[in-house]
């Protein structure tokens, strides 16, 4: 019992570190579905970047210039 608890916590903590790695928005990125540009193109509201994933799909990536 002793060993599952620790064993638990590290296979929890993993997952939640492989989980947030996958992603690359940033608190600055604010992805909008614009229709009047296309059916699934997004553009961000915080510098105008536009992104068009694909039908049924969200940006992942911020498009920001760096600085």
């Amino acid at each position: 019992m002793f060993l599952l608890l620790p064993l638990l916590l590290a296979a929890v903590l993993i997952w939640l570190w492989l989980a947030r790695r996958g992603s690359t928005l940033t608190r600055a990125c604010r992805w909008r579905l614009d229709r009047a540009l296309g059916p699934s193109v997004h553009r961000c509201a915080a510098c105008g970047a536009i992104c068009d994933p694909g039908p049924g799909r969200a940006p992942r990536d911020c498009l920001r210039p760096q600085q």
